[in-house]
């Protein structure tokens, strides 16, 4: 049975999250309920991305870049209402 090697990422990422003055710190604000912050993210949709590289002797044989999409579905887009 072989074994699965999982690696980092690169260091440098396409999309950093830092602070307005360049600091790389969580920024302050208020507190938001759980159920509140899933509501705001249903509601306009969340976009989830991965990459998966499988690599043999430290050479990539196999990339993968995974997406999904969650999102809340109105009653509109289901086809229409059931009588």
């Amino acid at each position: 049975m072989g074994a699965l090697l999982l690696r980092r990422a690169a260091t440098t990422a396409r999309h950093p999250v830092m602070s307005p003055d360049g600091r790389d710190e969580p920024l302050p604000g208020r507190q938001v309920a759980l159920v509140d912050l899933l509501d705001r993210f249903l509601a306009g949709g969340v976009v989830i991305t991965g990459d998966i590289v499988l690599s043999v002797a430290d050479i990539d044989l196999v990339r993968m870049s995974l997406r999904a999409l969650i999102t809340s579905v109105g009653p509109s887009a289901r086809g229409g209402e059931r009588p």
